[in-house]
């Protein structure tokens, strides 16, 4: 398995920890609505009281799970890439760890989906999500800045915007695959996706200006 981040295939351990790991496969199963606390204190084998000694309300519960298991991503992620010091091997590594985690974790998919519904329904759970893409897109700034001081990549890309650039096509080769698993193969869109930044993010002005020139003659 790719990251720590699926719960399936291991021990639960009691306390908060457990019960936020049971919660989010819970959720992931069966949906926010057909989620109950008495629902999760059964799959974590606790009483309600146990349940309620760490956590408000199932809200809270939700809030704080996904939370944990976006700090959990995160920090995978962390530890595979600092250890790079090429940033375009730094950007592949993060799109393939996307890949197999959008292949193989439920929980990812969950919490994707949910970013979308929490838009307008849980003001508190949007305001983590959207702090969690700003460290995500903050991230991909760094690499890419780091990667035009080392002359690596051209300097007139707008770090910022190009980070925006490479964290969407992340998400929505994502959200395609979950959307059609049989006709997306997320490995390679993701893989084909990398390619064809970095070979923007590389190419010199010049070339840039000629292929787009070409393009728009065909």
């Amino acid at each position: 398995m790719a990251t720590p981040a699926n719960g399936r295939g291991r021990r639960i351990e009691p306390g908060k920890g457990g019960i936020l790991l049971t919660a989010i496969d819970c959720f992931t199963r069966h949906g926010y609505a057909g989620t109950s606390i008495d629902r999760i204190a059964r799959a974590a084998g606790v009483t309600k009281g146990a349940l309620y000694y760490h956590f408000r309300d199932k809200e809270q519960l939700l809030f704080e799970a996904v939370k944990e298991r976006i700090g959990a991503f995160e920090s995978y992620v962390l530890g595979k890439v600092e250890p790079i010091a090429d940033p375009a091997k730094s950007l592949r590594a993060i799109a393939r760890i996307c890949a197999e985690n959008a292949a193989t974790d439920n929980h990812r998919r969950f919490i994707l989906t949910l970013m979308v519904e929490a838009l307008d329904t849980n003001v508190t759970l949007s305001g983590e999500f959207r702090e969690m893409l700003r460290r995500f897109r903050s991230f991909h700034r760094h690499l890419i800045r780091s990667g035009q001081e080392s002359g690596l990549f051209r300097n007139d890309v707008d770090a910022s915007a190009a980070a925006e650039t490479f964290v969407g096509g992340i998400l929505g080769a994502e959200v395609q695959f979950y959307q059609d698993p049989e006709a997306i193969d997320v490995r390679s869109s993701l893989e084909t996706h990398v390619d064809q930044f970095l070979a923007w993010l590389t190419m010199p002005p010049d070339a840039q200006r000629r292929a787009t020139q070409s393009a728009r003659e065909v």
